[in-house]
Parts: structure tokens; C-alpha cells; sequence
């Protein structure tokens, strides 16, 4: 399936202070948006394989859009989000969110094991999402859970969907809530590995 895409877009946010400190390393967050048109909005489609098939290439495309942009920043966070135009359902974009899309970008950033949360919504252009992020490494990783909030002003139109696909280097700033750390949890792969 060749799949329409009528715009690309990358949101930057570099992050220098929470609650009146200075981050010790500065936080940017990088949304990559596609926006296409969705081959079955108006219609009810019972197998929607298709869509999983056709998101390898829009994930390697995101992929690649993300790097250009991160600039060789590690990325230390990821989450996912889908909004559909008013003529398709949920069903659309979380066909085309799954695994297979998903592999490229973690391919690209250098990896990710842990499972990338994520969002889906049928809604009208200009609606404000908030996309999901946990850390690559551990989805247990308490600093690294966080959002980022997006809203796309003329997107999706009834007959789009709208993909997100958002990247962080680092957790929020002033985490300080416990739990597993970044480095426990590499230093854990690491010797199980040895």
C-alpha cells in the first residue's frame, strides 16, 4: 500500500530549567510527525494488515527524520501517538503504530528494548495530545516517565491520520522519586551479557 503523506513536520523543546534550577544537562525533547491519508477513513476495512505493512517504510522515514534532528544526542526516552481523522477510527492508527513500525526507529536511535507507551484518538484538527514517554532501557524506570504535549493546527483532516512519534535525552529534570536507574539497569544487561 503507498501511503500519502501530505506533510512532515519535527517539534524541538530544549528544557534549561524546572521549579527555579538549572538542569545540570539540558533536556530536549523532539516530536517527528507524518501526516497521511487514511486509505479507509468512511468505510469499515475488517483487515487492516495492510497498514502494519506500509508503516515499516513511514518508520524508517521517521526514523531517519529523528537523527537529522537529535543531531548524534543519545536518546534516552520514547513514546508514540496516533490521531485520527473524524471519517477513520482508533483502529487506524494503532495499525499503524505497532512493532514493525516501531523497529526502524529504534534501529536508527542505536536501540530500545523496553516497550514504548503510547496513545491513540479520534479527533478534529488543532486537538492537543499528550504523548507518553518511558525510557528505552526499562519501562520501570520512574525518571523517565513523562510527556510531551503537542497540538497540530491544521491536522489530522477527517480522511488523515496523524503518526507521532516523540524522542528525549534524558529524564525530567529534578527526578527524584526512586526507583531504578538508567545505569542500574545497563550495568544489570551488561553483566548478564558478560
Amino acid at each position: 500500500m503507498d501511503m500519502q503523506i501530505r506533510r512532515v513536520a519535527t517539534i524541538i523543546e530544549d528544557h534549561f530549567y524546572e521549579a527555579g534550577r538549572r538542569a545540570e544537562r539540558p533536556l530536549r525533547k523532539v516530536a517527528t510527525i507524518m501526516v497521511l491519508k487514511n486509505p479507509y477513513a468512511g468505510q469499515y476495512v475488517e483487515d487492516l494488515s495492510a497498514l502494519t505493512e506500509a508503516s515499516i517504510g513511514l518508520g524508517k522515514k521517521m526514523g531517519a527524520q529523528a537523527v537529522a534532528v537529535l543531531g548524534g544526542a543519545p536518546v534516552e526516552a520514547y513514546g508514540k501517538a496516533g490521531i485520527v481523522g473524524l471519517n477513520g477510527e482508533t483502529e487506524h492508527a494503532n495499525a499503524l503504530l505497532t512493532t514493525v513500525f516501531a523497529n526502524p526507529i529504534r534501529d536508527a536511535i542505536g536501540g530500545g528494548d523496553a516497550w514504548i507507551s503510547s496513545v491513540t484518538k479520534v479527533a478534529a484538527p488543532g486537538t492537543m495530545i499528550d504523548v507518553p514517554m518511558n525510557s528505552i532501557d526499562d519501562v520501570y524506570i520512574r525518571s523517565h516517565y513523562g510527556t510531551m504535549s503537542l497540538v497540530l493546527p491544521d491536522a489530522p483532516l477527517p480522511d488523515e491520520v496523524a503518526l507521532i512519534f516523540c524522542f528525549a535525552t534524558g529524564g525530567r529534570l529534578n527526578a527524584r522519586v526512586g526507583g531504578i536507574t538508567v545505569e542500574e539497569v545497563r550495568k544489570q544487561r551488561a553483566t548478564a551479557k558478560a
